[in-house]
């Protein structure tokens, strides 16, 4: 039911939304590589803050 509530979401400009279910549980305690985080540049707007 929730997702096709959430597949039936648009925006004023027309962007829809598409759903994904996973039927597997998530894994946790999974490592990202040692340098991942140097170089993945992430920009913060000033709209966000």
């Amino acid at each position: 039911m929730v997702q096709k509530l959430m597949a039936t979401a648009t925006t004023r400009m027309g962007l829809q939304v598409f759903t994904t279910i996973l039927n597997q549980p998530y894994q946790t305690g999974r490592k990202v590589a040692e340098d991942f985080k140097s170089n993945m540049k992430i920009v913060f707007g000033s709209w966000l803050k």
